[in-house]
């Protein structure tokens, strides 16, 4: 199994404990220059709210958008969005990353600023 096969395999087992719930899910991408993060609803048919270091706004605070102060600034953003949509309880999906660094600094933002997960 290599590295891409096992991330996948994280994701889907992931994502099955996720459907169970019948919760909204904080989905979580990282790339090395950027962070995104989308509340999606529970039927998974439907984006909630998103939030990302390529929006404007976060462009203009941020010199760049691969570290774990722009990570922190993301999941502000997107607990703030979610709030506004109505949406306080999530589950956290991380999709397949490691709890750890950028994404471990977008969670505890999110919880910071009124999520629950």
């Amino acid at each position: 199994m290599n590295k891409a096969q096992a991330r996948a395999r994280r994701i889907h087992k992931t994502r099955q404990r996720i459907a169970v719930l019948q919760a909204a899910r904080l989905c979580v991408h990282r790339t090395p220059r950027h962070i995104y993060a989308q509340v999606i609803d529970p039927s998974g048919g439907r984006v909630l709210a998103s939030a990302s270091t390529l929006e404007a706004e976060v462009r203009k605070q941020m010199k760049t958008g691969g570290n774990v102060a722009a990570a922190g600034a993301i999941g502000k953003r997107i607990a703030e969005k979610a709030k506004a949509a109505g949406v306080t309880r999530v589950a956290f999906d991380r999709s397949g990353f490691k709890y750890h660094g950028r994404v471990k600094a977008l969670a505890d933002a999110a919880r910071e600023n009124g999520l629950e997960f």
